[in-house]
């Protein structure tokens, strides 16, 4: 059978008619209707797509999906499929980066990658075609590979050749620094996850760069292994320029080395033991080095040595966005103390029934969440933001509260939505739920998008008080502080009460001193006595 892959030419026309005249039997599964002439007046079909028995492929187009709130373009950063590659469900096609995070695109299914419908570098809208993917091309691809062991059988002489095939080297691949984002051109090495010698799987992590934006992780293009370096951890590289060389098809590689450890010992055994002269020669040495103490210097004390660390382009980024904000905003903090002894008290008598009916623990943060949602309600300038691209302030109608929660990487803020329509329950399993995610790296970009106000909490560290910043475009964020017993009059008697510290720094731009301090005595009378809460007061 004749196998033809692509449209006929003429001159695959002309063949065809040859093939005819020598009476050669050719049978094609589909045909266009269109029909055009060659030499000799013979009619052939024009099109034809596959020969008889071989599927035709189901060409399935991908769109990018949404990216999260606000967010309407992305760049694509790299491809980590080419044209052929097997995918599987769930496997990383491409690298995008926003103004805010960089993004992994999955495959939504398995099959055989056609085609990217956008260049590296290329920008692209959310909704817009981003790839092609044959959903049928896993099952055609086995069809060849069951029929091989016939062609061995049949013909073991021609079947040799096709067996060395594979154990051809390919080329090596130079991997360059990938486009890491618009107006991003230089980037410093964090760190190298793999090194020189080491078999690598495709799409596999082997180095972090840290921008100025954000930290974008390299990942290899196919499984290999990395047989060169051009840069160190630390270093300043360049976008385009060459990172490492990977030497593709050396995957298996891997079990070797497992073998070369497991060897080890053997050598370290076959090693010869040193004789008993070499053993009272070694101790003879070590005289000469007695000789540095007869130096008049005297010996420092202490360590007085130094140790720069080269600040990340991420920590960078934080540095300027805290300092613009300083800039932006007239900020002012006002500050209160708040008698915690009534929620103390709250929690240690319900605690074990709420965690027995919510499956979740009860904190203070639940409270002071609620008791800050009503009072942004009360005041609603506090919840809102200047615009000052049209010198309009933009009053919300719904409190989003943004919480800080620890994860691996440094602290996190994500967002608890529509935070009014929450009750103490609900905030705490929201908590929770973003502290887990953050500590297995899950945290979506939409988690921690927008935000009308922020708490934020450093007496889990101990502090005792403080001046927060503003996060824009916020105008106002609330710091607790660590719980204290201080001496306090109560009725015309000193005592020993449990006291917070509440700091409020507020855009006095658009908050004035009386919205500010009514804001944190509402707080302070609603922690202080928490029935309030439950009686909206």
């Amino acid at each position: 059978m004749l196998k033809l892959r692509q449209v006929f030419s003429s001159q695959n026309a002309s063949r065809v008619v040859r093939a005819v005249a020598a009476k050669r039997s050719i049978n094609f599964c589909a045909r266009s209707a269109t029909k055009f002439t060659v030499n000799g007046g013979v009619s052939v079909q024009r099109s034809v797509l596959a020969p008889a028995g071989v599927r035709f492929l189901s060409v399935v187009t991908e769109s990018l999906d949404s990216l999260g709130e606000s967010i309407t373009s992305a760049v694509v950063l790299s491809w980590s499929k080419q044209p052929g590659d097997a995918v599987k469900e769930d496997d990383v096609i491409a690298v995008v980066e926003t103004d805010k995070v960089t993004m992994d695109i999955r495959a939504k299914k398995s099959g055989v990658f056609v085609e990217a419908l956008v260049a590296a570098a290329g920008e692209i809208t959310v909704g817009n075609p981003l790839y092609k993917i044959d959903t049928a091309g896993v099952a055609a691809a086995a069809a060849p590979a069951a029929a091989a062991p016939v062609a061995s059988s049949a013909s073991p002489a021609a079947a040799a050749p096709a067996a060395a095939a594979p154990a051809a080297a390919l080329p090596e691949v130079t991997v360059p620094v990938p486009i890491m984002g618009e107006s991003i051109t230089t980037g410093v090495l964090a760190a190298w996850f793999k090194n020189t010698g080491d078999a690598v799987n495709a799409d596999e992590v082997i180095a972090s760069i840290d921008t100025d934006k954000v930290s974008v992780e390299v990942r290899t293009p196919q499984a290999g292994k990395i047989v060169k370096t051009f840069s160190a951890a630390g270093d300043e590289i360049t976008v385009g320029a060459p990172l490492f060389v990977l030497a593709p098809g050396e995957g298996a590689a891997v079990p070797a080395k497992k073998v070369e450890v497991a060897a080890a010992p053997a050598a370290k055994a076959a090693a010869p033991a040193p004789s008993k002269e070499e053993k009272k020669a070694a101790p003879a040495a070590a005289p000469k080095k007695e000789a540095a103490p007869s130096s008049s210097a005297p010996a420092p004390v202490g360590d007085r040595s130094e140790t720069r660390v080269k600040m990340t382009r991420m920590r960078q980024r934080i540095a300027s966005r805290l300092k613009e904000s300083q800039n932006t905003a007239a900020m002012l903090t006002t500050f209160q103390e708040v008698d915690m002894s009534a929620l103390i008290d709250l929690r240690n008598k319900y605690k074990d029934d709420f965690e027995k009916n919510h499956g979740v623990k009860l904190g203070f943060m639940s409270a002071f969440v609620r008791a800050a949602t009503a009072a942004l309600q009360e005041i609603p300038a506090v919840n809102a933001v200047i615009d000052d691209a049209t010198q309009e302030i933009v009053f919300r109608n719904y409190v989003d509260v943004s919480v800080a929660v620890a994860s691996p990487a440094g602290l996190v803020v994500p967002v608890l939505r529509n935070a009014e329509k929450m009750n103490f329950a609900d905030v705490e399993k929201s908590i929770a739920m973003y502290g887990k995610k953050a500590k297995e790296g899950s945290l979506a970009l939409e988690d921690m998008l927008g935000g009308t106000f922020t708490i934020s909490n450093g007496g889990v560290f101990g502090s005792l008080f403080g001046t927060p910043i503003i996060n824009p475009p916020q105008s106002a964020i609330l710091g607790m502080h660590a719980t204290k017993l201080r001496p306090v009059v109560v009725n015309g008697k000193v005592e020993a009460r449990p006291m917070m510290y509440l700091a409020l720094t507020y855009d006095h731009r658009l908050i004035d001193g009386r919205e500010a301090v009514t804001f944190l005595k509402s707080i302070q009378n609603k922690i202080e006595d928490p029935s309030r809460l439950l009686l909206t007061l």
